[in-house]
């Protein structure tokens, strides 16, 4: 079976996440333990609202997907390794702080201490490039249900001087909008009067926008004091929807790894075209899609893209024992 491996991003966090994984699962529990013991109190302890915060939320987020990543392939060889051979991983894809979760399993960032170092200091970096000069957050975000032209439409009509995008295209039906507060108020109040569905986003700020341009200059810096490797399967990029690497040919290992800082830099400011990565993952025959991480938020997302399409998760024991006994029963 051709699958893809898809990994969950912001938002999709919750109280206690991969509390299960780590008890039950002795790669879960290595990937944890490494993550330390704040990140462990933060998932397993922390409130809504304390994991709502960026700079807590990012490594947390990260942490969980990397366990739930090994547990599996842990469980799949305590039940049945002939498994693997049936298997062919077409490609790796995540949403936004799930790219980075990718670019892990692809051996492109080289173990979970130095990712955590990255996602932690991204959470820092986009929390800043959202604070006003008071201190107050300036930006958030809106769900918008409708066909993507029209929102955009909307955007433009009321847009005027403040920042107000299209920053997440996740099917035909749901594209989300981000922006400084006033211009979303603007956006919700057009969307009502145009009959498109528009629910505020429990988010910090306004990722993916113009916002965070800061927040991306200092990653792309940060980012090329790394030896990031080319990955070793196919990563579909959130700014191009596309394999990463495309275009990136024959290039030296110095020159890769700059290639990369420079595109996750600008993915923190870029539009998510995750409707695009799941259509071209099928095009690449896939035939199966797997969520690792908290929550089934992109399941989800998947299914408004092509019902027909096979998706499961992995974020506890329950999910991930039904996850390989389905693949077992389709090898």
């Amino acid at each position: 079976m051709k699958i893809g491996l898809i990994f969950a991003g912001q938002g999709a966090q919750y109280p206690g996440m991969g509390k299960e994984l780590y008890d039950n699962s002795k790669k879960a529990r290595e990937i944890m333990e490494l993550a330390g013991e704040q990140v462990k109190e933060w998932c397993f302890e922390g409130t809504k609202d304390m994991l709502k915060q960026t700079h807590i939320t990012q490594p947390c987020v990260y942490t969980v997907t990397m366990a739930a990543y090994e547990a599996f392939f842990e469980e799949i060889r305590k039940q049945d390794e002939a498994l693997l051979d049936s298997l062919e991983i077409v490609g790796l894809a995540g949403f936004s702080l799930g790219e980075y979760a990718a670019l892990t399993a692809a051996g492109t960032i080289t173990d979970i201490r130095q990712g955590m170092e990255i996602v932690t200091n991204r959470g820092t970096w986009m929390n800043e490039a959202g604070l006003g000069p008071d201190g107050v957050q300036r930006g958030s975000m809106i769900a918008a249900f409708g066909e993507r032209q029209a929102i955009l439409d909307c955007v433009d009509a009321v847009k005027g001087d403040g920042i107000l995008q299209g920053v997440n295209f996740n099917s035909p039906v749901q594209t989300v909008v981000a922006g400084d507060k006033e211009a979303l108020e603007r956006f919700r109040t057009e969307a009502k009067a145009r009959k498109i569905k528009a629910i505020p986003l429990s988010v910090g700020t306004a990722f993916h926008s113009e916002m965070m341009a800061p927040a991306a200059a200092k990653l792309q810096d940060f980012l090329m004091g790394f030896d990031l490797k080319a990955p070793n399967k196919k990563v579909y990029s959130d700014v191009t929807a596309e394999d990463m690497m495309k275009g990136a040919e024959g290039l030296d290992q110095a020159s890769v790894s700059k290639y990369i800082a420079g595109l996750m830099g600008k993915q923190a400011m870029s539009p998510v075209y995750w409707q695009e990565i799941i259509e071209n993952m099928m095009a690449d025959g896939v035939q199966c899609v797997i969520e690792f991480g908290p929550g089934t938020t992109l399941c989800g997302i998947v299914k408004k893209i092509n019902e027909g399409l096979l998706a499961l998760n992995v974020q506890d024991m329950e999910s991930l024992q039904n996850t390989v006994k389905t693949l077992i029963e389709n090898k």
